[in-house]
């Protein structure tokens, strides 16, 4: 048995990343998690977040190296394939706006250096929605993807050592070009789950590669694997993540059938258990987090790490835990929102590719949101994106009050509260650190939710009468990231109104 929790504020330090999808996530051994690229609101990202396991803190480095442009970096893009082979993290092609890349980098994490790569051999053709795994210690193999005019189906070998692209030639069988899949290698083999075929239909098949292991003596070939047990439904965007002895596959995008019009997104946890070879449904407590695709999910240890994708509506910025029952983080209670299988009568998915539905979908929310501020028509104070947690489970806030005073704040959290709030009754808004930012929020944020629950007003009628017709222009965001510097006068204005006394 396993639990969803939704992150809580406690659980991190540092600045968490800004919602996305199409980004990747990619351990560097046991002690981080590099985030990179994404998408979001027609804007394609190449910022880098990491987070450190031991000290759960998220940090952002300040990396160098240029390439071909000059930029630092490699340039904004989604839906590329990164793949962590020691502390590197290699990246290749993806997209940024209507273009396809082909560019080749490298990141070495224990110096923060971009570099980009000249590869020598069979050079893959520019593409996104590929997907690619490592082989052992030094090799990545790449399959299938979308070069804008096509679907692939070719297989490509990478030497990290001398840079060397292969590209595979394989007879016998092969899978029906695709992109939008996952490629998990498994001992010696890979298995390629899914996708978006040619010509626009969504899969379920599961292929299995052999060969891939020098020294080995296999010939390339792929087998077609139908087995026993729960199978998922056909789906493309969703993610396969190691659990020891099963792989867990989670979420997704797919369509109501052949017939069908409206798409389907999913929050469903599926296993392949590797000792039975069988497909088995994850059996899960609490209620999942929102159905989404083109999300990520990153192992930590005996937890997962689930963060941003898309539901054909919304674009996530939230973070969940999915654990072992016996873990300590399932022990905390959690509101999470309703199970949300998002269904539009009226979408359709271009056969360009999977990322032309996200940008109609990304225009239509943006024009809908700058009509509400033209209009000037607030929203609802429901707060889905965020949990509300007490202050003596908010570490941030009580790590803060403790470096205010010098001493150790007790966890009760009576002390860091009084302690805080007078500082912030007083602090001048354009001398406030930046680091109080996170912790000032997320107290206004409790405020005015212990606000609605002492007074039992609506929320309609608080918002329209506590503070005036602007209060609460705070209370939706996630996290202090998504504060710009005139609003944090603003923001201290409108918290001590909501200060007791």
């Amino acid at each position: 048995m396993h639990c969803w929790v939704r992150a809580s504020p406690a659980d991190f330090a540092g600045s968490l990343p800004q919602p996305r999808s199409g980004h990747t996530a990619v351990n560097i051994g046991k002690s981080k998690v590099i985030f990179f690229g994404g998408f979001i609101d027609k804007k394609f990202l190449n910022d880098i977040y990491v987070y450190d396991i031991e000290n759960r803190l998220w940090f952002q480095p300040e990396c160098t190296g240029s390439g071909s442009d000059g930029q630092v970096g490699p340039c904004p893009r989604a839906f590329h394939v990164a793949v962590a082979i020691d502390c590197h993290m290699f990246v290749f092609g993806g997209r940024s706006g209507s273009k396809r890349l082909g560019d080749f980098w490298v990141l070495d994490t224990d110096i923060w250096q971009w570099s980009e790569l000249t590869g020598f051999g069979d050079l893959p053709s520019a593409r996104d929605f590929a997907a690619a795994s490592a082989i052992g210690n030094q090799k990545i193999v790449m399959f299938g993807g979308w070069d804008g005019k096509k679907w692939l189906s070719d297989v490509y070998l990478l030497d990290t050592i001398s840079l060397e692209w292969v590209e595979l030639s394989i007879s016998g069988s092969l899978p029906p070009p695709r992109c939008g899949h996952t490629a998990t290698m498994v001992e010696k083999r890979l298995l390629v789950y899914g996708g978006r075929g040619g010509g626009g239909p969504i899969m379920g098949d599961l292929w299995a590669l052999k060969g891939l292991i020098e020294g080995e003596n296999e010939t390339p070939g792929w087998t077609q694997l139908k087995l026993p047990g729960q199978a998922p439904s056909p789906r493309c965007g969703h993610t396969v993540t190691s659990g020891g002895l099963y792989l867990l596959l989670f979420g997704g995008h797919g369509t109501g059938g052949w017939l069908s019009r409206y798409d389907i997104y999913y929050n469903d946890c599926i296993i392949l258990d590797r000792v039975s070879a069988q497909w088995k449904r994850l059996p899960t407590t609490n209620e999942p987090p929102p159905a989404r695709a083109y999300h990520s999910m990153a192992s930590i240890g005996s937890r997962h790490l689930l963060f941003g994708g898309y539901d054909g509506k919304v674009t996530f910025g939230d973070f969940w835990w999915l654990v072992p029952e016996g873990d300590p983080i399932a022990k905390r209670r959690t509101v999470s929102p309703p199970r949300n299988f998002c269904e539009d009568q009226g979408s359709t998915v271009s056969n360009d590719s999977v990322l032309s539905a996200i940008e109609e979908r990304e225009k239509e929310e943006t024009a809908i949101s700058e009509l509400q501020k033209r209009l000037g028509i607030s929203v609802s104070l429901s707060n889905p994106g965020r949990e509300i947690v007490d202050v003596s489970e908010d570490r941030e806030f009580c790590d803060l009050a403790s470096r205010i005073t010098g001493d150790t704040i007790s966890s009760g959290g009576k002390d860091a509260t009084g302690v805080l709030r007078d500082h912030w009754k007083t602090v001048d808004a354009k001398a406030m650190p930046l680091k109080e930012l996170g912790p000032l929020l997320h107290d206004y944020q409790r405020l005015i939710t212990h606000h609605i629950e002492k007074s039992g007003s609506d929320e309609q009628s608080i918002e329209t009468g506590l503070l005036g017709k602007e209060a609460h222009r705070f209370y939706h965001l996630r996290n202090a990231i998504q504060l710009r510097m005139d609003d944090i006068p603003k923001l201290l204005a409108e918290y001590r109104k909501l200060l007791p006394g």
